[in-house]
C-alpha cells in the first residue's frame, strides 16, 4: 500500500494542478469522507482559482440546516445530488461573472471505531449548468482501515471535479476487484436549464458575452435589470454612464424569468431577448428574482442602475401593502447587503423627474446616488419603441 501511495501522490498533484489551471469554480459540500481531497485541492498552488467555498456538514443538524429539511437517507445518491445542486447555486452567488462553476455534493458511510452492519459506501454527485454527474460505491469491508476508505473517497471527488473540469483523471483511483461502482449522468439542454431556473431549482444563469476582459475579475457589479423588450440605445448608454460614474465593476444586464404580476417568460422568450445582448457583446444575467431585495441577495454588494419611475415604485408604501415601516425594513435589509441604487431621470406621469424630485426617507439617503440629466437623458422607452413597429 506504501507503494501504491507513493505513486498516486505526483499523479493526484498533477490532477490538481490542470484542475487549477482551468476556468471553473467550486463549491464543495462534504459529509462523512472524502477529508483528504481537501488537502489535496488547498495544498497546491492555484487553490484560490478552483475553491469558492467547502463545507463540511458532518452532524445530523448541520445536515438538516443545510438542506433544509430531514433526508429519507443521510448517505443517499439524491442527498448528494441536493447538496450538489445547493453548492451549484451558492457556487453561482460566489463567482466571478464569467466563470462555469461547479456544486459538488458528497455523504459517505465509511468504516468507523464502532463495526457498521450496512455498507461501507459512498456518494459523489458534480454539478454544472449543464449536466449532473453522480458517482456510487460500495467499498469491501474489512480490507482497508478508515484512512484508507476516507483516500479512496477522496479520489472520486477529485475524478468528480476533473470531471467536471474536463481535466483527465482516470489513474488516480484505487478500487479493488469486489468493490462494487456505478456511474450516471444526465445532461440538459439549454431549455431545460431555462426551464430549472423559471421553476427556481437555479437562481440564475450568465451569459457572458463581454469582450471586456479587464473586469472580469471585478467583485461587484453595476446591473441595469429590465425587460428589454426590446433592448435599446437607451439601455446601452445609460449602462455606460453607470460605469463611468462607479468605476471599478463588471457591467452587466439582467432579465428576471419570473414577474411579480405577469405569467414567467418560456425559455423560448429568454432566447430571443439574450440573442439581443449576443449581438452588442454585452454580458446578462437572467435570474427569478423580480423583486431588488431579492435580487440584492442574489449580487450583494451590486450598484443596480435604475430609472427614476423605478425609484418612486421602490419607495412607494403602496408596493409593500400599504406598511411604511414593512418598506423602511425591507429596504433597510437591502441597504445591508451594501447595494446601492443609481437612479437615472425618467418620465413619471409625463413629467421629466430624477432622484432629486423625490423624498427619500433619511436612513436610506445613502442607498440612492443620482445621475447627472446631462451625463444621461433618453426619454424613449421599450414600450415606446414597441408601439411604434405595432408591436403593442
Amino acid at each position: 500500500m506504501a507503494d501504491d501511495e507513493q505513486k498516486s501522490t505526483p499523479m493526484i498533484r498533477a490532477v490538481v494542478e490542470a484542475v487549477h489551471a482551468s476556468p471553473p469554480q467550486a463549491v464543495l459540500y462534504l459529509a462523512g469522507g472524502a477529508s483528504q481531497a481537501l488537502g489535496w485541492l488547498m495544498s497546491v498552488p492555484g487553490a484560490s482559482n478552483t475553491v469558492l467555498e467547502a463545507v463540511v456538514p458532518y452532524s445530523r443538524t448541520s445536515m438538516i440546516q443545510l438542506l433544509g429539511k430531514i433526508p429519507a437517507q443521510f448517505c443517499s445518491e439524491q442527498t448528494a445530488e441536493e447538496l450538489a445542486l445547493l453548492a451549484y447555486n451558492r457556487a453561482l452567488k460566489l463567482s466571478r461573472t464569467d466563470s462555469p462553476v461547479i456544486g459538488v455534493g458528497f455523504t459517505g458511510s465509511l468504516g468507523g471505531i464502532h463495526p457498521k452492519h450496512g455498507d461501507h459506501r459512498f456518494h459523489v454527485s458534480a454539478r454544472t449548468s449543464d449536466r449532473n454527474r453522480v458517482s456510487t460505491v460500495t467499498l469491501s469491508k474489512g480490507l482497508r482501515t478508515r484512512e484508507q476508505e476516507d483516500k479512496v473517497s477522496s479520489q472520486f471527488l477529485l475524478k468528480a471535479i476533473a470531471n467536471a473540469c474536463r481535466v483527465p483523471s482516470t489513474s488516480i483511483s484505487e478500487l479493488i476487484e469486489s468493490d462494487l461502482s456505478s456511474e450516471s449522468e444526465k445532461t440538459f439542454d439549454e431549455d431545460e436549464e431555462l426551464e430549472q431556473l423559471i421553476n427556481g431549482e437555479v437562481c440564475f444563469k450568465v451569459y457572458p458575452f463581454s469582450n471586456d476582459s479587464h473586469v472580469s475579475d471585478a467583485e461587484r457589479k453595476i446591473i441595469l435589470s429590465g425587460s428589454f423588450n426590446p433592448l435599446h440605445d437607451g439601455h446601452l448608454k445609460l449602462l455606460e454612464v453607470a460605469s463611468s460614474i462607479c468605476g471599478d465593476g463588471y457591467p452587466c444586464f439582467e432579465i428576471s424569468a419570473v414577474n411579480a404580476d405577469k405569467p414567467p417568460l418560456s425559455a423560448q422568450e429568454i432566447k430571443d431577448r439574450v440573442k439581443q445582448f449576443e449581438r452588442v457583446g454585452k454580458t446578462v444575467i437572467i435570474s427569478n428574482q423580480p423583486f431588488f431585495y431579492k435580487k440584492a441577495e442574489l449580487f450583494p454588494g451590486s450598484t443596480f442602475v435604475i430609472g427614476a419611475d423605478t425609484a418612486v415604485r421602490l419607495i412607494n408604501p403602496k408596493y409593500y401593502d400599504g406598511d411604511y415601516k414593512e418598506m423602511l425594513r425591507i429596504l433597510i435589509g437591502c441597504k445591508s447587503t451594501r447595494c446601492t441604487f443609481l437612479v437615472g431621470g425618467r418620465n413619471v406621469d409625463g413629467v421629466f423627474k430624477v432622484l432629486e424630485d423625490f423624498d427619500i426617507p433619511d436612513v436610506l439617503k445613502d442607498m440612492f446616488v443620482s445621475i447627472p440629466p446631462e451625463r444621461f437623458r433618453m426619454d424613449i422607452s421599450s414600450t415606446d419603441l414597441r408601439r411604434s413597429h405595432g408591436m403593442l
